[in-house]
């Protein structure tokens, strides 16, 4: 099914999305918010400029943007896959609870906040260029990969990468890091993007953005995980 979106407010949008039971071909989007939002099957193509929460509440469906995202894509999603064919704004994957973002560009500021993982639902965002800061703020589970395939010079992250991390792993694909952490993160420096799901997840942001894997697998990476011993310490009420 084809849709023209150029004129749709976003309400008969995401009317006819939900409507329809088969996969979906969006045109001319031009900023519809919630697109997907809470979809658990099925397909979409959007080609345009999705609005905020794209992918919200994802349950299970695939959505492909030929083109950039706004805000808070993948906010809560539960699983299923995002793949942006651009960069991504602020609050990607907020909250995000399972399934996968891969962004080809860059995104913005507090990518990955409060993102958890509970028993089976591990999520993960994988990111070709540069993150902004706080990436993984507060972040208690899954896994961020940032590849750092941007060409305007700046660091591969922002400031603040980690403030309150509590859970989960942060990868940055770099020969040095440039940017401080906070106390509480440990940073390792490793060969290769590290265990069988971290390849797993390069591997396939290399199928679907047509990149030769070697680059990507035979890298330098900073492995970003909470520091035990320097926990942060702000989760806790004092005794």
């Amino acid at each position: 099914m084809k849709i023209n979106a150029e004129e749709l407010h976003y309400t008969a949008l995401n009317a006819a999305v939900r409507q329809s039971g088969e996969d979906i071909e969006i045109f001319g989007c031009v900023g519809q918010r919630y697109l997907g939002a809470g979809l658990a099957e099925r397909k979409i193509v959007v080609h345009g400029t999705p609005g905020n929460a794209l992918g919200a509440y994802l349950n299970g469906a695939e959505l492909i943007v030929c083109g950039n995202v706004q805000e808070a894509t993948g906010d809560t999603m539960n699983g299923g896959v995002i793949e942006v064919h651009g960069s991504a704004g602020d609050a990607t994957g907020y909250a995000m609870r399972g399934g996968k973002i891969f962004i080809e560009d860059d995104v913005g500021y507090r990518c990955g906040i409060h993102m958890k993982a509970y028993l089976s639902h591990r999520p993960a965002i994988v990111i070709g260029g540069r993150a902004g800061s706080f990436l993984g703020e507060y972040q208690a589970g899954g896994t961020i990969i940032v590849l750092g395939g941007h060409k305007d010079g700046k660091p591969i992250v922002g400031n603040f990468c980690g403030t309150g991390m509590h859970g989960g792993e942060i990868l940055l694909r770099c020969d040095a890091l440039d940017a401080a952490l906070p106390a509480q993160v440990r940073a390792e420096r490793i060969e290769g993007p590290g265990s069988e799901e971290a390849i797993s997840l390069v591997k396939e942001w290399c199928t679907r953005f047509k990149r030769d894997e070697a680059p990507y697998l035979e890298a330098t990476y900073y492995r970003l995980t909470p520091n035990a011993e320097n926990p942060y310490r702000q989760m806790y009420t004092p005794n």
